[in-house]
């Protein structure tokens, strides 16, 4: 059972727009997310999504917003 302080465990999950979100490791993922692979205290489990989600914006975003960039560099 987790404390009042909020110790965990948690985990690391992530869903189809790459956002990424601690959840309680003893629930089931809410809909569309899934497990990134980390589990620990909240505080493990927040430099973990600090590390990795490095850009903000949902992956629909990102790809809308660097397609035409993309294009003009010859699809690189």
């Amino acid at each position: 059972m987790r404390n009042e302080q909020g110790d965990g465990p948690y985990r690391v999950v992530v869903n189809h727009d790459d956002q990424y979100s601690l959840w309680p490791a003893d629930r089931e993922n809410a809909p569309g997310w899934h497990d990134e692979g980390t589990t620990g205290d909240r505080a493990t489990c927040l430099r973990r999504i600090e590390d990795i989600w490095t850009d903000m914006r949902p992956a629909s975003l990102r790809e809308r917003m660097d397609g035409p960039a993309r294009e003009e560099a010859g699809g690189r």
